[in-house]
């Protein structure tokens, strides 16, 4: 094992994640990439973004509302414009970041009406930044904006062009900090399964899945539980995407995907599980997803191509959907860093016509799906991996190579039942004869009735 997994405290006899080294990095990768584009300067609002250029947080509750933005101009360092009373912490609690933290609210997605003038605020502030600058008649590259905001740039003269791709293609490779995170990230979720895994029975609801996962995750450090998919029984195929308050049922499969983020680096990490005994249509299903898996792993390496990995996929239509599109995400690959979802993106709908390289230093997740011969029932499972000079690495090592099944086993009279069985058992030879005995006597009475009459 190349990866190392720390403790999640700073120590005086250990080099562990180096903050101040990840916080460099970041930002000179994004810098470079700027300095080699035709962008005067990159104006962000999306959280990740911002996180990855100016290094600073104000929670999870923050995560949808465009309420803070950074400017990153031009051979220059970032200036971030945020909620309130967070810009003085930034300033006290941030040193690579100082006097650059500033108060400053936009229209709160719409939320402060246009006669307040949040939005030609925002205009104001960053015309102003870029004039003295001399980079005003520069194109400024941004990532999500609200409509509002960015036509209040154009009156002001500003050109509007695409910055978020720049922040794309910076991101699609991790720096090694980035790496020993996402590593740590995993490493929590490896410990979420195995409560999981003992806490599983007959009668426990998926909610309650949920509760157990996310409990565990913030005892170890999680920042931010983004969502437990937990899926159960029927609802297994096609997979809806959310949990319910359906209890587990002996035989039932049942599969999650694990979302966190710790410092910032996320998880997206499914297993399957049959709860007490498992019915042969699930081995298959679960074998037949696993060697799909296995053979995408095993292309992992630079200079693949993701159109390769796509390619040793089923298409669509093989298992149950007119297109890829509508099968899109149960056969897939993702980068995955401070999103859930980032470069590469591997499917059969997009990457056979536009193939990535495969470079070290990405982190992705694979997952597959494949549903059970009796209609309802199905797998699911993902890795994450990180592409290594020579190979790979995976990441997630809670076991999945075979189908695991969890609770107690039942126990009868005649010993422990099958771990392979079926909900409705066939009926034993004893019982076969019983009901062919039952019907030879209902005929010999048939015939003594007929040559009586």
């Amino acid at each position: 094992m190349a990866l190392k997994t720390y403790g999640t405290m700073g120590v005086d006899w250990e080099q562990r994640v180096d903050y101040d080294r990840l916080r460099r990095e970041r930002l000179a990768r994004i810098k470079d990439l700027l300095a080699k584009s035709s962008m005067g300067a990159l104006l962000c609002f999306d959280m990740n973004n911002v996180r990855y250029i100016t290094s600073t947080h104000i929670g999870t509750w923050a995560q949808d509302k465009n309420s803070r933005f950074t400017l990153l101009p031009q051979k220059d360092e970032p200036i971030l414009w945020d909620f309130g009373s967070a810009a003085r912490h930034h300033q006290l609690h941030c040193p690579w970041l100082g006097e650059r933290s500033r108060a400053g609210i936009p229209s709160m997605r719409g939320a402060m009406t246009p006669e307040m003038g949040r939005a030609e605020d925002v205009a104001k502030k960053i015309r102003i930044e870029l004039e003295m600058r001399g980079l005003h008649k520069e194109p400024l590259g941004v990532d999500i904006i609200e409509p509002d905001v960015m036509m209040a740039l154009q009156r002001e003269g500003i050109s509007i062009v695409n910055g978020h791709a720049l922040l794309c293609e910076a991101r699609e490779i991790k720096t090694e900090d980035e790496i020993t995170l996402l590593n740590m990230s995993a490493m929590m979720v490896d410990a979420a399964y195995y409560d999981l895994y003992k806490a599983m029975k007959p009668g426990m609801r998926e909610n309650e899945a949920v509760a157990l996962v996310a409990e565990r995750l913030y005892d170890m450090g999680s920042e931010y539980v983004e969502g437990v998919n937990a899926i159960s029984g029927e609802r297994c195929s096609p997979h809806p995407h959310l949990f319910s308050d359906r209890a587990l049922r002996p035989g039932d499969p049942v599969y999650y995907d694990i979302l966190h983020s710790y410092m910032g680096y996320r998880t997206c990490y499914y297993r399957t599980f049959a709860v007490g005994s498992a019915p042969r249509a699930l081995v298959d299903a679960y074998k037949r997803c696993r060697d799909y898996l296995d053979a995408s792993i095993e292309l992992i390496r630079p200079g693949r191509l993701t159109s390769e990995v796509a390619s040793v996929w089923p298409r669509a239509q093989e298992f149950g959907f007119p297109s890829e599109e509508a099968a899109f995400a149960l056969q897939m690959g993702h980068g995955i860093g401070l999103a859930i979802w980032e470069r590469p993106m591997i499917s059969r709908l997009v990457s056979l016509e536009h193939p990535h390289e495969i470079k070290p230093g990405m982190v992705f997740a694979l997952e597959t799906f494949w549903p059970s011969t009796d209609g309802w029932s199905a797998a699911r499972i993902e890795e994450e991996i990180v592409v290594t000079k020579t190979g790979h690495e995976v990441i997630t090592r809670f076991p999945a190579e075979e189908l695991l099944v969890a609770g107690a086993p039942f126990v009868t009279v005649g010993g422990t039942l099958p771990i392979i069985r079926e909900t409705e058992a066939p009926p034993n030879p004893q019982v076969v004869e019983m009901i062919a005995k039952a019907a030879r006597a209902e005929a010999d009475a048939g015939e003594k009735v007929g040559a009586s009459s």
